[in-house]
């Protein structure tokens, strides 16, 4: 029988530690973002509150990056987004503030993503759309929130499909490794697709089920054959 390996399996007391770097996510096609612009300034003409959306039924309507990559700012215009990170974008915004005529005195830009979530697929507990919490998720929680690989599903060949900068890309990621950690594919980035392969066991099991439905279906039907056969001759 295949054997199943478990999680972290060669992880050893001091295999994981190390600097944990996380680079911050690129803003991409079909992001939508959060963005609030406020200011220092008590005066009126310098108000922050025209440059921000007001709330719909209690909810911001959030800003969509179009296929341009664009974001269309209801007072800002057009603004390149796509590329980006939140803390890039931010600074694009505030110079838009301040250059070449300063609009707001001492701008700040908190920028969030309000839809993040990745897809996992195959033998996970539970295939499907994950919305991801907060604005960071590796590939350990995004799998334990699927209810974790079956017992037929193989952990240490985890494909993840990427989209970056318009180009997809496959990449394997190990479940079982010690080295999983500094995988760039270990903390998952908007949009990505996890899929779990099944084992050759799962595989070989499928086959056989199909094979015996096949038969047990072509018996079904000499069965009902040669019923009908007995029934016309007895007449």
């Amino acid at each position: 029988m295949e054997k199943i390996p478990n999680y972290l399996e060669n992880v050893t007391d001091s295999s994981g530690k190390g600097t944990v770097a996380i680079a911050d996510l690129k803003i991409q096609k079909n992001d939508l973002l959060s963005i609030q612009i406020f200011s220092l300034s008590n005066k009126p003409e310098l108000s922050d509150a025209p440059f921000n959306q007001p709330s719909i039924g209690g909810a911001l309507p959030g800003y969509l990056v179009d296929n341009h990559g664009d974001i269309e700012h209801h007072r800002l215009g057009t603004i390149h987004a796509e590329g980006l990170t939140k803390t890039e974008l931010a600074q694009v915004i505030k110079k838009k503030l301040m250059e070449p005529v300063e609009v707001l005195a001492n701008p700040s830009v908190v920028i969030r993503f309000m839809n993040l979530k990745v897809t996992l697929l195959g033998q996970v507990g539970r295939e499907g759309v994950i919305t991801v919490p907060g604005e960071r998720l590796n590939i350990l929680e995004a799998v334990g929130l699927a209810g974790g690989v079956t017992d037929y599903g193989k952990k240490n060949t985890v494909r993840i499909i990427r989209e970056t900068n318009g180009q997809r890309e496959t990449g394997i990621i190990d479940l079982t490794a010690k080295d999983i950690f500094a995988s760039p594919y270990y903390n998952l980035v908007q949009n990505d697709i996890i899929i779990v392969d099944a084992t050759q066991q799962k595989i070989k099991e499928a086959e056989q089920l199909r094979t015996m439905q096949k038969i047990t279906f072509a018996l079904t039907l000499v069965t009902v054959s040669a019923t009908i056969s007995n029934i016309l001759f007895r007449n």
